[in-house]
């Protein structure tokens, strides 16, 4: 069992929380919680710890909690480091660690990856700031069925610890990719057949009147500014969610939602079905 806060191994995984720079320099970042080990895919991982109090927690638990059990049987099939109560707390990122986390390896998904296959659904990020939002968005649009998602250089990183908790695993599932700019972006989307759909407060579209059935992109832009003017240009439509009262914009995540089930919405009406992380037609 590690006991030392000193330890190299600790200091690595702390250092891997903190500072994205770590994170791109090793190609590996943290996902922390009962629910992102058990889903972590097995050939990503590079690490487990696990807190003393956490094992015998499980163990104690294992007979009446699911949870607990799964968590031992797997753990029994995988090799893990033991740290004790005090460690884990450093290494955690969150105030009340559940006591499990894996270091994890990057994903190396490109643009052209998520622009693949038959009518395309994809999300396009500009500036998207909080982490949160981030990873709610690729959660939402884990369910919505999304190809994947496209993100500007000055989106908040993916490999935030918050962005990952925020994920709920999704980040496993969901391909992402960062291109080199907006105008790039756009330029693989158009190349790819693919109509893009700006959210914006002035549109003149009605989100629900646009066809998404077909190759469709929507972009997001930043919380505080929304779309820049140049990027919000390159969009073959705006589009707008109507609002009452004195409300005049959402959280950019809750409208990437709204969009995005509307346009999961029309393809299962016309005989679509999800199979994984997009809709396919059915043969």
């Amino acid at each position: 069992m590690i006991t030392s806060l000193t330890n190299n191994r600790v200091k690595n995984v702390t250092a891997l929380n903190r500072k994205a720079k770590e994170r791109r320099s090793q190609e590996k970042y943290v996902a922390e919680g009962v629910r992102m080990f058990l889903e972590a895919p097995e050939d990503e991982i590079e690490e487990i710890y696990v807190s003393a109090g956490f094992e015998e927690g499980c163990r104690m638990g294992a007979h009446t909690d699911p949870y607990s059990r799964a968590c031992l049987e797997r753990l029994e099939k995988l090799t893990f480091e033991r740290v004790s109560d005090e460690v884990f707390s450093r290494m955690s990122d969150t105030q009340t660690p559940q006591g499990i986390l894996c270091v994890m390896r990057k994903k190396a998904w490109r643009p052209e990856d998520i622009l693949a296959g038959e009518d395309p659904f994809v999300m396009v990020l500009e500036d998207i700031q909080d982490p949160g939002n981030l990873g709610t968005i690729l959660r939402t649009g884990e369910g919505a069925g999304i190809n994947g998602v496209l993100m500007s250089p000055g989106c908040a990183d993916i490999y935030n610890p918050k962005t990952i908790r925020s994920t709920m695993g999704s980040i496993y599932r969901v391909p992402f990719a960062c291109a080199a700019s907006m105008e790039e972006a756009a330029a693989l989307l158009r190349a790819a057949g693919i109509r893009l759909y700006a959210a914006h407060l002035q549109g003149s579209v009605v989100y629900t009147e646009p066809d998404y059935t077909k190759g469709t992109a929507l972009l997001i832009g930043n919380e505080g500014n929304g779309l820049r003017p140049e990027t919000a240009a390159l969009a073959d439509c705006r589009i707008r969610i109507p609002m009452a009262g004195q409300v005049e914009s959402l959280n950019a995540a809750m409208a990437s939602g709204i969009l995005m089930y509307e346009a999961a919405r029309q393809r299962r009406d016309t005989g679509k079905e999800n199979c994984g992380t997009c809709w396919k037609t059915e043969k």
